[in-house]
């Protein structure tokens, strides 16, 4: 059945005898710089995916911490009454779970992106019609990433709408107004 490659044979020929490819298929490696040309997007894509990725674990990471820090350290924080450490936990739960959200959809948009740069390379490399597979997996990693954006902008407003700073015993809102600002 798979017999071994005959000399001068090259692997094309091979697979065509093995019936592993199909006659009227061509391996075009002359196609391969043009796939990798374009897979180049896609590659910037995904870079910039890690690198969202990194933000959101590091902010994953401190809200984590933080809800560990307030669960198992009560005399550290002895100066806040029992309701605030609760409506902070909440808060924090509330965040974990939005961050939590935008890491796995931006992990799905990378994944997609991974597919779309090797459906490139299939395509190039067997000629195959795989331009509107390519596609439809980019939109989906596009969707996918706005979903995933989407959901750390809520995280964002939700830590930015819970902080109070204090600025000489007035939170900030209130020495704003008291200096005429």
């Amino acid at each position: 059945m798979f017999g071994a490659v005959e000399e001068g044979q090259s692997v094309q020929e091979f697979l065509i005898a093995t019936g592993a490819l199909h006659p009227l298929t061509t391996v075009n490696l002359n196609d391969v710089p043009h796939a990798i040309q374009l897979a180049l997007g896609p590659v910037f894509l995904l870079t910039a995916i890690a690198s969202t990725l990194n933000v959101l674990a590091g902010r994953l990471a401190r809200i984590i911490d933080r809800a560990r820090y307030l669960n198992e350290q009560p005399q550290a924080v002895s100066n806040l009454a029992q309701h605030q450490i609760d409506a902070e936990l909440l808060s924090l739960e509330k965040r974990r779970k939005w961050t939590s959200g935008s890491v796995t959809f931006c992990t799905l948009g990378a994944l997609l992106d991974c597919m779309v740069i090797l459906v490139l390379f299939l395509e190039a490399a067997l000629g195959f019609p795989l331009k509107w597979l390519a596609g439809g997996m980019f939109a989906g990693s596009t969707l996918a990433l706005v979903v995933g954006l989407s959901f750390f902008l809520r995280e964002v407003w939700l830590a930015g709408s819970t902080i109070r700073i204090r600025v000489g015993g007035l939170d900030a809102g209130q020495a704003a107004k008291s200096s005429g600002k």
